[in-house]
């Protein structure tokens, strides 16, 4: 995993976040019919970023890693998952975005902390002029894996075998890209990804 550093912040990138292998950027039809969807998973200490490109009914991975924060105060923390994010859209100028719902934790202090977290990220968005899904994670395990109460590992697998990616995408890369592939089908479910000569059997793709 390649990582970047820059004015205190660190983004880190999945190997597969170039542009798909060259060999096969002749079979996507042109992008001017694309839709391209910004995923995020908010977090204090990692907020993972995920970019696909649906074209049609086919969903393509653009790119995809996280953005660690440092230790510190509050304000700082937060501007660097705002302004990573503004790098992150003006680098991939995504169309779209998909941020994931705050859940309630045991402890309130910890949820706080996360709804800011989210709160940046979608400021991110909202400054970049994108319009925002927004998915709670039962919408979006649903969407991806078929069963709501999918386990992490299940997630990252599914998120693998429908993006068709080289390797397994780190946990929170994974979320946000779960996060775009829900926004792309309208939380459907997993009925309406292009699932054809796959099967689910206990909530994985087989």
């Amino acid at each position: 995993m390649r990582s970047e550093l820059n004015a205190g912040k660190r983004v880190l990138l999945d190997p597969q976040s170039s542009i798909l292998d060259p060999a096969s950027l002749d079979s996507i039809p042109n992008p001017q019919s694309s839709i391209r969807i910004l995923g995020i998973d908010p977090g204090l200490r990692i907020t993972g970023f995920g970019i696909i490109d649906k074209v049609g009914q086919q969903l393509h991975y653009v790119a995809s890693g996280c953005i660690k924060t440092p230790a510190g105060d509050l304000p700082e923390r937060l501007k660097v998952i705002l302004n990573s994010l503004g790098e992150v859209i003006a680098q991939h100028q995504p169309s779209h975005a998909a941020v994931e719902k705050v859940f309630v934790n045991v402890n309130p202090q910890s949820t706080l902390l996360l709804g800011q977290a989210r709160g940046a990220a979608i400021c991110a968005a909202v400054l970049a002029n994108l319009p925002v899904g927004e998915y709670t994670a039962l919408q979006v395990k649903q969407a991806v894996v078929g069963n709501g109460h999918a386990e992490k590992e299940q997630v990252q697998q599914m998120v693998q075998r429908l993006l068709k990616l080289s390797g397994t995408p780190s946990p929170d890369a994974a979320d946000a890209l779960a996060c775009a592939i829900c926004h792309a089908h309208g939380g459907l479910g997993l009925g309406a990804l292009a699932t054809k000569g796959f099967r689910v059997k206990g909530g994985r793709l087989i």
